[in-house]
């Protein structure tokens, strides 16, 4: 136990936190030259392929300093702000962090907001200055800034590339000097604290746990404290980077087990796996959702692959939380709660993927407080927002934003702060940069600010955000409507100053998305009672008297009123109503190029 070291890397997105862990392998030879490749990591394809981690990924290594073999139990956490809920769960099962800064860009909104977890979490901080190879490395600013922003002893500081490996081996000498051996929390049995789950087909539950106190073996009896459920280890072992079996594991390590259970629901996050009558450790504070959509599937005969599919995604993502919903032209679904665009886009892009499951998914909205004539309560949804006027008011959450940006980009940061209703509230300056505090609704933050923001300031600026309070919200509920039909899947909740803009914006991205018809189609929005835009699609032309030249004109008229007929009959049928494709759902709910 006493040469075990556990350590998370944490840090703002893109600087460098994966490649430097590919670095780490490769100094420790836990992986082959031969069979290296770039965020080795990374295992999802979805990861590979946009260039960041999504989720936590354990690895175990060993390091020899003063002549001592070490245990170093590496947790690989991800950098974007909508996967916190990764890093602060990683962060209870380590006893040290590494604290990236990237040379180039110094620190971040971010590195703030993952500094101030690890405190809480009474981590040990090792401050690292990374990609300190490139010809745009500003070294000793950054390590200026960061005795500033972050209150670290400059001496203190660790100079490493990524890229190249300079610095690594010092790196991992300082995590055996500084970081703590891992000590027992006191229990009379063998206990574990679960930080991830897996599902496999063929084993079933795979729990990804730390070892607190005792040891562990195969064939032995454990218990999920949280869950109330019984199982048999079927094995166990560690993560290096593959799975590879062991005969036990001991206090302090980092590992995987196998319980053989099949019911994804049994899979609680943050539950103790323990053997005998013994307490159950802290385990994690929930996540709270702040973008709520609705997922349907596209027949109800799927519905259940659906439910299963949720299930085994929640099993590896444990931010997603969803119950089941439903609506009167979709059928039965789920309402999903998501901590970010971002985390709702991967989760669906994970359905498809990993469980062949193609959902509807309607507009994403936020929580509002609706208090009407007759009560109070909670709408996430677009659907549970009345527009009967009936609303008496409605509040909705605001958050406190902390920016980081170059001085120069003040200017147009400040005008997009007004165009999403933030006030600045709090100024500092740090050389040619600045911090600000903003205060801004909950819903303008999800309304594309995070792209407009590195839009605005050519990527330089950062951002991390916090929930404040509730207050009162000018917001209305807009409808969708397409062939005279109302489409549930794109109603949503704006502000009252963009419904004129957003209103046409709507339809005419709407028409481009839709296919023409043999009728023609009308696209609404609906508002306040009333449309607020309109745009038609013409239908396609057919001259069904072309061929009829010459002779009686009585011939035509019979062929135009056969062909009215048919008309009316395809009416009747249900022939003028429209099927939207999934792939336009998915168009519209992303932010408009505009």
């Amino acid at each position: 136990m006493n040469s075990i070291r556990n350590f998370s890397i944490i840090a703002h997105i893109d600087h460098g936190k994966s490649t430097l862990a590919d670095r780490m392998l490769e100094v420790t030879k836990t992986i082959e030259v031969r069979k290296m490749r770039e965020q080795v990591l990374d295992a999802m394809d979805l990861e590979r392929e946009r260039g960041i981690t999504i989720k936590m990924q354990p690895v175990r290594m060993h390091w020899r300093a003063k002549d001592t073999a070490f245990v170093l139990n590496l947790i690989d956490t991800p950098g974007h702000i909508d996967f916190g809920y990764e890093v602060s769960r990683a962060l209870t099962a380590v006893e040290g962090v590494l604290l990236l800064v990237d040379a180039t860009q110094g620190v971040q909104a971010q590195t703030l907001a993952v500094l101030h977890m690890a405190r809480e979490a009474g981590c040990v901080v090792i401050p690292v200055i990374t990609k300190i190879d490139s010809p745009l490395a500003r070294r000793d600013d950054i390590a200026v800034e960061m005795v500033e922003l972050l209150g670290v002893e400059l001496d203190d500081i660790i100079d490493v590339s990524g890229r190249t490996g300079v610095g690594v081996p010092h790196l991992l000498d300082a995590i055996v000097e500084r970081i703590p051996a891992p000590t027992p929390r006191g229990g009379t049995g063998a206990r574990a604290l679960v930080f991830d789950y897996a599902f496999s087909e063929h084993r079933g539950i795979v729990a990804y746990v730390r070892m607190m106190d005792g040891v562990l073996q195969p064939k032995e009896r454990a218990r999920l404290i949280g869950a109330r459920a019984d199982c048999t280890i079927l094995e166990l072992g560690h993560v290096v980077p593959q799975e590879v079996k062991s005969t036990s594991l001991d206090t302090g390590d980092i590992g995987y087990v196998v319980t053989g259970l099949r019911e994804a629901s049994q899979g609680i996050v943050g539950d103790t796996l323990a053997q005998g009558t013994i307490d159950a450790l802290p385990g994690y504070e929930s996540p709270r959702p702040v973008v709520w959509a609705s997922l349907y599937p596209e027949t109800q005969e799927d519905f259940t692959v659906l439910k299963h599919a949720l299930f085994r995604l929640k099993l590896s993502d444990s931010a997603l939380s969803f119950e089941e919903d439903g609506s009167l032209t979709l059928g039965k679904g789920f309402r999903c709660g998501f901590l970010g665009m971002l985390h709702m886009e991967i989760v669906t892009e994970r359905l498809k993927r990993e469980h062949s499951v193609d959902p509807v998914i309607t507009a994403p909205s936020i929580t509002y407080e609706v208090t009407t004539k007759k009560e109070t309560f909670k709408a996430h949804s677009a659907s549970q927002f009345p527009n009967d006027g009936s609303i008496e008011s409605v509040k909705e959450q605001w958050v406190v934003l902390t920016l980081m940006t170059p001085v120069e980009y003040l200017s147009p940061l400040t005008q997009l702060l007004y165009e999403h209703e933030g006030s600045i509230v709090g100024t500092e300056m740090y050389h040619a940069r600045m911090r600000l505090t903003v205060h801004m609704p909950l819903r303008e933050l999800m309304h594309g600010f995070f792209d407009s923001l590195k839009s605005a300031t050519s990527g330089y600026a950062s951002l991390a955000y916090d929930m404040l309070d509730w207050r009162d919200a000018d917001v209305v509920r807009l409808d969708v409507l397409v062939a005279e039909e109302e489409v549930p899947a794109l109603s949503r909740i704006i502000s009252k100053r963009r419904l004129e803009g957003e209103s046409r914006s709507l339809v005419e991205r709407l028409k481009k998305e839709l296919r023409r018809q043999m009728f023609v189609v009308k696209i609404q929005a609906k508002a306040d009672g009333r449309i607020v835009a309109s745009e038609s699609i013409s239908a396609f032309k057919k001259d069904v008297t072309g061929y009829l030249y010459g002779g009686d004109v009585t011939r035509k008229m019979k062929l135009l009123e056969k062909q009215k007929k048919g008309k009316e009959r395809r009416g009747e049928l249900g022939g003028n109503r429209m099927h939207i494709p999934q792939e336009v759902f998915l168009k519209m709910i992303k932010p408009s190029d505009d």
